[in-house]
């Protein structure tokens, strides 16, 4: 008999359900758009309401779909993202406030003299990115007033909340990956802490249980998928991919291709040092226990060849890009500094703007494709080595999806750029496998780990002739980026 589970990942624009059985294949999916709102500049909203019939339909259909009882859920959402809702009724306080909500700046600002106490305690940096100033917002905004008080009142993040509704309110419960980015963790302790609850007024009777990544979460009702079934896997989106592309060892790395770039080391079981623009965070063992992860972000990635598509006019589809990379041999000196909403990890400076270095009469638009999927090859290569030094953990390959990974080129050229090998994955829902995943393991689907990723299939580029010249490509890196920070300094 076939066994499976499902995979529910929601996103910030959507929800993705899988049922992924134990031989590693997609039975069934299922997906919802979730509407965005923006009352004001810079705040962004979803309803809780909304996330949670959609995600069901979209669960629903899946299971449809495959014609198989799933054996357990699995949970993996949109971090940082907060619902604060009454416990008796189970209606929210109004919308859920997204991680991309930037109406606490200024709150965020004004607790610089924190700043060491937060980022000793959670490994994060003071911004309004994470959970605590928003459900400090919500409790000052919405539940003054609120019948029972705000001890009646319930808290957390949005796997938080479909594991409420999902049980009918019988569990209150989260992870530690998505508990470590609320900036309430103390990761060190692995508790919530109280110094940190003090200071941005949370009560601990209002926020979930901490479980493992892999463990009981109570159980799905019968009512909302037509029997009852188990939730025993949780973790945060960028936590969940690192775990469904099998990282779980010190060392072992992933990279998410995106409209942006998503980085994780995992770091193993001692909590490396932050800085330089990377975050330390909580991952998951082999076993769905705790670990430590370093964490950056490429501010952009894809969304350089999407500036070079609509901006420019130079590509009509993405698709286009690797035949134009194959097509000159070298990029001739020209290099793009992609930094058109300022530069991430590692050089963390806001002020830098896009950025290109070498042209000559010689230059064509395939230099400049070229140098555009270089760039989110050098990017990565700059994060992963800080990574290295700050962890201290040898690098042993990175995996990587997104879509960007389908440009065989440009993995090549990473492969040749960091001399390790790259290898992406033949399904590319690794969010949605990491959560199924984590579920099996409870569930018993898969006995280990190891045993889950025997089903996958990956597709492997190790570092070839072309080693020598992406290392010399890297020196002319260095510099344009020098060129991109020196402009940015430069205020006279």
């Amino acid at each position: 008999m076939t066994r499976s589970v499902l995979a529910i990942d929601q996103g910030t624009t959507g929800s993705t359900c899988l049922v992924i059985t134990d031989d590693g294949r997609i039975a069934g999916r299922g997906y919802r758009e979730i509407t965005q709102h923006f009352p004001e500049p810079g705040w962004v909203e979803h309803d809780p309401d909304e996330i949670f019939q959609r995600t069901r339909d979209a669960a629903r259909e899946a299971i449809a779909q495959s014609g198989l009882q799933p054996e357990a859920i699995g949970i993996t959402n949109q971090r940082e993202t907060v619902v604060v809702w009454d416990r008796a009724t189970g209606a929210p306080l109004g919308r859920a406030i997204v991680w991309q909500d930037r109406r606490t700046a200024a709150r965020c600002a004004a607790l610089e003299p924190q700043r060491d106490l937060i980022q000793q305690a959670t490994g994060l940096v003071t911004d309004p990115y994470f959970s605590a100033s928003k459900l400090e917002w919500i409790l000052q905004h919405r539940a003054q007033g609120v019948r029972g008080g705000v001890e009646s009142l319930a808290a957390g993040t949005i796997d938080s909340w479909l594991i409420w509704k999902l049980t009918n309110g019988a569990v209150h419960a989260t992870d530690p990956t998505n508990a470590s980015r609320t900036m309430l963790y103390d990761i060190n302790a692995h508790a919530w802490s109280e110094p940190l609850r003090t200071l941005f007024g949370v009560p601990r009777s209002i926020l979930p249980d901490v479980r493992p990544s892999s463990g009981d979460f109570g159980v799905a009702a019968a009512e909302h998928f037509g029997r009852e079934i188990p939730i025993s896997g949780v973790a945060g989106d960028q936590q969940a991919a690192l775990f469904g592309q099998g990282c779980w060892h010190a060392g072992m790395s992933k990279n998410t291709y995106g409209t942006g770039a998503f980085l994780l080391l995992n770091a193993g079981e001692v909590r490396p040092a932050g800085g330089g623009g990377m975050l330390t965070t909580v991952a998951c063992n082999a076993t769905g226990g705790t670990a430590y992860a370093l964490e950056a972000s490429i501010f952009i990635a894809g969304a350089a060849v999407q500036w070079l598509r609509d901006g420019l006019g130079i590509v009509a589809r993405a698709s286009e890009t690797e035949a134009m990379a194959r097509a000159v041999e070298t990029n001739e000196g020209v290099y793009f500094v992609p930094a058109l909403t300022g530069l991430g990890a590692p050089s963390w400076e806001p002020n830098a703007r896009g950025t290109i270095v070498g042209l000559t009469r010689g230059t064509t638009r395939d230099h400049l494709v070229r140098a555009a999927l270089e760039a989110m090859c050098y990017g990565t290569a700059d994060v992963l080595h800080a990574m290295r030094g700050a962890s201290g953990a040898p690098l042993a390959m990175l995996r990587v999806d997104g879509g960007a990974t389908s440009n065989g080129w440009m993995m090549q050229f990473q492969a040749d750029l960091l001399d390790m090998p790259v290898e992406r994955p033949d399904i590319i829902e690794t969010t949605a496998m990491g959560a199924g995943a984590l579920a099996g393991l409870h569930a018993g689907v898969w006995k280990t780990a190891d045993e889950m990723m025997r089903c996958r299939r990956y597709d492997r580029f190790t570092p070839g002739a072309g080693r020598v010249s992406a290392a010399e490509g890297a020196q002319g890196w260095q510099r344009a980026l020098r060129a991109a920070l020196s402009w940015a300094r430069d205020t006279q």
